[in-house]
């Protein structure tokens, strides 16, 4: 028996069992629950953080740990007089900590704990999500995400372009350097300023500082940990007794729904939760946090540009606005077809991408780069090669699927596998087949995640922009995290996609040898 008739003669008894009177016994319940589990996670049960060990571990001091990366880069811990000497954490702190191990262990811990949420930045978390939520009404065409193997099919407005736009726009002219800010902050024409005075606005309205994402970011991470933690006891419990979707279900053990998630596809009052979290508020809030940190660290250093900073902060925005283009190639990703919307999703969203995926920036604001124009400059272009060539290699992908294989890919005919999977319909009972078209040509019959190549090409230009030479090597920290987090991401994908197209993924496999890296990885 193949895995794929394996897999679909376990879920063909996980939908008889759902329908039927054994599951009125506890127990067959219980096996029940376990088997409906397994095919709600879409193609596969396994792997993810419960599953790694390494990962396991981050999660359990993951909160804590993104407290202390806050203070680490924080104006408090500069203001402090603190003798961490975190530009030379190999030579200086990691010697001084084990030469006095009690001392080190006291410090580290009343320094994360000195990281609490204010109403300060807990109004502005919550406005942040509340204009993002409100901009979830712009129009854009329908369109829709894979089948799931219980044989729902997510439909989404695809606004996220406008959306990305509206809110940089907004939040520019909401602050100090728009219109109703003071005239030596303004970056706009006199005449901006002039105008928005004679309708009165600016009369009503008190512009806050484009600084404010550095200025609140301790208190509102500390919050967020908070928010996150609560929001994802309330996903786990919606999947089990409320959830939106077939594609739900509990795993027997509250450590692993908790962590993993009880359902694929959660709505409240229509809104999908997974999206709004991890896109709407996560890439939004990095896309803009890089110019706000610029800005503080301008204001900071006696009006000196940093321009490590600066070309690093404008890569990403660029990075993020390519993403928000390619937002439904995401929505077919495996973070959003396979991953469930528990802890290991939405707190990463919520909590480790704004602390992690800019700490490189948020280190210059207190620790200048100290590169030129020119060698900043020269790094900027190769972290765009990255960012444009990960798009034309998903790009080319999502031409390829829209057009069922008949484009031309670099100028010649594509190869690719016809792949076959049978799902059960739920409704009727019924097998249906469906197809896949694995391309093999071009990017993708390099590697079969050669774009991550290109992502993390652009990652480490970002962390070199920081200026690890001057700044030690925590400023790496994104790009060794995302390097670990890609490796990881590659084989659960490979496990996918075997579970689901059985032996045609294995030929896939023979045109396409190497996951990452050509000839290496």
């Amino acid at each position: 028996m193949s895995v794929n008739e394996a897999n679909l003669r376990h879920r063909k008894a996980a939908s008889s069992v759902n329908g039927s009177k054994v599951a009125d016994n506890p127990t067959n319940q219980k096996s029940a629950a376990a088997r409906d589990y397994k095919s709600g996670t879409n193609w596969v049960h396994e792997g993810g953080i419960e599953a790694n060990p390494y990962l396991f571990a981050l999660v359990v001091v993951s909160p804590f740990l993104s407290l202390l990366l806050a203070y680490v880069t924080s104006a408090e811990m500069s203001e402090s007089g603190s003798t961490w000497r975190v530009t030379h954490p190999l030579t200086e702190m990691l010697p001084t900590c084990f030469a006095d191990v009690p001392t080190c262990i006291s410090s580290i811990l009343s320094a994360g704990t000195s990281v609490v949420p204010t109403l300060e930045g807990a109004k502005f978390i919550l406005t942040f999500m509340a204009l993002a939520l409100a901009l979830e009404l712009l129009p854009g065409k329908i369109d829709f995400g894979p089948e799931t193997a219980t044989g729902h099919v997510p439909k989404y407005v695809d606004n996220g372009v406008a959306h990305c736009f509206v809110y940089s726009i907004l939040f520019f002219l909401g602050s100090n350097i728009g219109p109703c800010g003071e005239s030596d902050d303004q970056l706009l024409p006199v005449v901006f300023g002039k105008l928005s005075d004679a309708t009165g606005v600016c009369s009503v309205y008190t512009p806050y500082n484009f600084g404010i994402i550095y200025d609140l970011f301790p208190a509102s991470l500390s919050f967020l940990n908070i928010f996150g933690i609560v929001f994802c006891i309330f996903l786990m419990f919606k999947g089990l007794y409320f959830p939106s979707t077939d594609d739900n279900g509990s795993s027997g053990s509250w450590v692993k729904d908790y962590l993993w998630g009880t359902e694929l596809y959660p709505r409240v009052f229509g809104l999908d939760l997974k999206r709004f979290i991890n896109c709407r508020f996560s890439m939004t809030y990095w896309q803009l946090a890089g110019f706000s940190f610029c800005y503080r660290s301008y204001v900071l250093h006696g009006n000196e540009m940093d321009w490590g900073l600066f070309f690093s902060a404008l890569s990403q925005y660029l990075y993020l606005v390519k993403f928000f283009f390619w937002e439904m190639g995401y929505m077919r990703s495996i973070d959003i077809i396979v991953d469930r919307a528990g802890y290991e999703i939405q707190w990463g969203c919520l909590v480790w991408v704004p602390s992690v995926y800019t700490f490189h920036t948020r280190f210059l604001v207190q620790n200048p780069s100290g590169l030129s124009f020119n060698t900043a400059f020269g790094i900027f272009i190769l972290s765009m090669a990255g960012v444009l060539l990960n798009y034309a290699a998903d790009r080319v992908r999502d031409v390829f699927r829209a057009s069922n294989g008949t484009c031309k890919v670099w100028g010649s005919e594509p190869k690719f596998i016809t792949a076959k999977y049978t799902i059960v319909d739920r409704k009727t009972g019924k097998e249906v087949e469906k197809t896949s078209l694995l391309l093999a040509s071009g990017f993708w019959g390099l590697a079969r995640h050669f774009q991550y190549f290109f992502e993390l090409t652009a990652a480490y230009s970002w962390c070199l922009l920081a200026n690890p030479f001057k700044n030690g090597i925590l400023v790496m920290l994104y790009a060794m995290f995302l390097n670990a987090l890609l490796v990881d991401r590659a084989k659960r994908d490979t496990d996918k996609c075997r579970l689901k197209y059985g032996k045609y993924y294995e030929q896939y496999c023979e045109l396409v040898p190497y996951k990452i890296v050509p000839g290496v990885f």
